[in-house]
């Protein structure tokens, strides 16, 4: 498929995209989901710290 194509068909769906679908009330979330997110990020600021000291240990020393 050309990109001119892809282009074409995105510009199409947004014309017939209803405005008020975005519009809507959020849907809460659920408790497994905020304990995900609380996961992801307390093992990424885990990996940076670690990685960081690694990079320190061993390549700035």
């Amino acid at each position: 498929m050309a990109t001119s194509d892809i282009a074409t068909r995105a510009a199409q769906a947004e014309e017939h995209a209803d405005p008020g679908a975005l519009a809507g009330e959020a849907e809460p979330w659920e408790p497994w989901e905020t304990r995900l997110v609380v996961a992801s990020l307390a093992t990424g600021a885990a990996a940076l710290v670690v990685l960081g000291w690694l990079v320190d240990h061993f390549i700035l020393s």
